[in-house]
């Protein structure tokens, strides 16, 4: 496994016990619709969740959270509208983004947008 891949798994790990401590419970990681892929999907009260998580272990060719294209949003709004279909959804949903700049030895910045899909 390439060391960029491994920083990303860390990072989705990172992204998910976040998001517990924060209160929301988790129902899907990595899930799939045709070319696209939900990081997570979590849920707290009534609202359902989809995040995006991008980590970086270093920000010298920019953020996080600067490389989300308008394409892969549009991949993740298909997707989340599929995943609300295959579970009947019947709630409020927000597209939120977790940016990770990773640090080892539980230094990493951790960033939560939510609300970044209008």
């Amino acid at each position: 496994m390439k060391k960029h891949q491994e920083i990303g798994i860390i990072g989705e790990q990172l992204a998910q016990n976040f998001l517990i401590g924060e209160g929301y419970q988790i129902l899907e990681c990595n899930w799939r619709f045709s070319k696209a892929e939900i990081d997570i999907i979590a849920k707290k009260g009534e609202m359902l969740v989809f995040v995006e998580v991008k980590t970086r272990s270093s920000i010298h060719y920019g953020k996080p959270e600067e490389f989300i294209t308008k394409h892969k949003e549009n991949l993740i709004l298909d997707a989340a509208f599929e995943y609300m279909q295959k579970i009947n959804h019947q709630w409020e949903i927000r597209f939120d983004f977790i940016s990770i700049h990773y640090k080892p030895n539980d230094k990493s910045k951790i960033d939560h947008f939510k609300d970044v899909f209008h």
